[in-house]
């Protein structure tokens, strides 16, 4: 018997960005499925960051379209989430944890736009899964970066979507954080929710990753891990020399397999 097709959360046609008349994305389609935890990887300046802002509509594209859910963005807005680069963030603004976090539920408010109980409890269910509770009056200036990841990650969880990206979570924490991080990524997978991270560790793709997205202005490929992580698809996603990368994909397979 077949295995049922799975359906299509992202769908990505011939996406191309300019900056300044600089090619950042060029012509790239892919699709993907729901439910799955995607790494989006690719060397420094590859269109990372590009992808997902172009994506979410932050980013004028200069040709090609996305669908979510076969849907346009707006359509959906309320069903993705998004926790953007630490760097991107005014930090010194004059804001709590708790109200960061509850900015999340926005776009599930009413014509009134006020939070209701069962909104400020969602919140607080969120910041305990993060393990932000204590946190919760602080203000943002004062969190070390990975109590600002956590804070971030609440602040998209709140939202309750089906689809979430995430530019650089691993980036400036802390083991234990990561170790969290990853652990609700692999939960909300297994929920049915699409995870989108951009990532750099190569060594542990495989371990941390079901499916993965290599890029580097153009598309190099977009699959399940133990399909496309070859030394071919590094080398023409890094374009460094190839016996480097079979060394990688050891370490990465053997981790994975729980190998040390």
């Amino acid at each position: 018997m077949n295995k049922p097709q799975q359906k299509s959360a992202v769908t990505v046609s011939q996406l191309t960005v300019n900056y300044e008349k600089q090619a950042a994305l060029w012509d790239v389609s892919l699709e993907i499925p729901q439910g799955v935890l995607l790494a989006i990887v690719g060397p420094n300046g590859a269109g990372k960051s590009t992808f997902i802002k172009s994506a979410l509509g932050l980013i004028a594209p200069l040709s090609g379209k996305v669908s979510f859910f076969g849907q346009p963005l707006d359509a959906v807005r309320n069903r993705i989430g998004y926790v953007p680069q630490k760097e991107s963030v005014d930090w010194d603004f004059p804001i709590t944890v708790k109200e960061l976090v509850l900015m999340g539920r926005y776009g599930n408010l009413g014509l009134v736009k006020r939070p209701r109980k069962a909104d400020y409890a969602l919140v607080d269910h969120y910041l305990e899964v993060v393990g932000m509770s204590a946190y919760a009056d602080r203000q943002i200036s004062q969190l070390s970066g990975g109590q600002q990841q956590r804070a971030f990650l609440a602040r998209a969880l709140v939202q309750e979507a089906d689809i979430y990206f995430l530019d650089e979570p691993f980036t400036g924490i802390d083991a234990a954080t990561e170790k969290m991080l990853i652990e609700l990524f692999q939960q909300l997978r297994n929920n049915g929710k699409t995870v989108c991270v951009v990532h750099h560790e190569l060594s542990s793709l495989q371990e941390k990753f079901d499916w993965i997205m290599m890029l580097n202005m153009r598309l190099v490929c977009c699959g399940p891990a133990h399909t496309t992580l070859t030394a071919e698809n590094l080398q023409a996603t890094y374009g460094v020399h190839e016996e480097l990368f079979d060394q990688v994909l050891k370490i990465s397979r053997n981790k994975a397999s729980g190998i040390n």
